[in-house]
């Protein structure tokens, strides 16, 4: 797994990622280095998203998937993770407008019951404006963590076994993946982690199973177009074999 800088590299052999999944890492310690509090650090992060969306497109990229919210985060500090749901409110409401005029369509991951009702309908209204969009297709992950998501899928499989809904000789890895959180998603080319942490973190462990994987130094809120492109250069040039031997 490489580590990754903005740098001049060779014309890409292969196509662009069209599926790109990222670990926005780094917001915290970004404030923290300028002796801001954590959430300065978090809106920053916010803003950056809407720069990376925006590129999007024009890089070649169809699927963005970011993941915002861990199961794991819940161990944060109160202040923090009210002011982390406040903004994700608030981002889903000011950028209803843009991203339906930029033809993205926005979903979300992850378990919503433990999310505030406000919260969970706005997700759902934005979900159900923006999907007639086709330009991007932009997944957010809020509450979530691939293991808790593969327990929720077997717990369905099961009952669906349980009930005669499936059979079990049918209960394989198609039948699983179909009761995963990203069952109309194609799995990511790539997954990108930023601010030089070099683990998955509990990220689309099922979907990312055969990724191409990038670690940046890069904090959150200084990742820009630039770097990104860079990343999906480089991607390019690698040989996917998908577990077969070179020819």
């Amino acid at each position: 797994m490489a580590s990754s800088k903005v740098q001049d590299v060779a014309v890409p052999a292969g196509p662009r990622a069209s599926h790109v999944a990222i670990i926005m890492d780094g917001n915290g310690r970004w404030a923290t280095s300028r002796g801001w509090p954590r959430l300065v650090g978090h809106r920053r992060g916010a803003e950056r998203v809407r720069e990376i969306v925006a590129a999007c497109p024009e890089l070649g990229v169809r699927w963005l998937t970011i993941y915002a919210f861990s199961t794991e985060n819940w161990k944060r500090s109160t202040e923090e993770v009210i002011g982390l749901m406040t903004l994700f409110g608030r981002y889903i409401e000011s950028e209803a407008d843009r991203l339906s005029a930029q033809g993205v369509r926005l979903r979300f991951i992850g378990g919503r019951a433990r999310l505030e009702p406000r919260l969970q309908d706005l997700m759902a209204a934005i979900e159900s404006r923006t999907a007639p969009n086709t330009l991007l297709n932009l997944t957010v992950a809020i509450n979530y963590g691939g293991r808790d998501e593969l327990a929720r899928a077997a717990a369905r499989l099961a009952g669906d076994v349980a009930a005669g809904r499936l059979a079990l000789d049918d209960a394989g890895e198609a039948a699983l993946a179909a009761r995963l959180d990203t069952a109309d998603l194609p799995d990511p080319d790539l997954v990108i982690r930023t601010s030089g942490e070099m683990r998955t973190s509990n990220f689309l462990p099922w979907q990312a199973a055969y990724a191409e994987y990038e670690f940046t130094p890069t904090l959150w809120p200084d990742f820009t177009r630039t770097e990104f492109a860079a990343i999906l250069d480089r991607y390019a040039l690698r040989e996917r074999r998908f577990g077969g031997a070179k020819a």
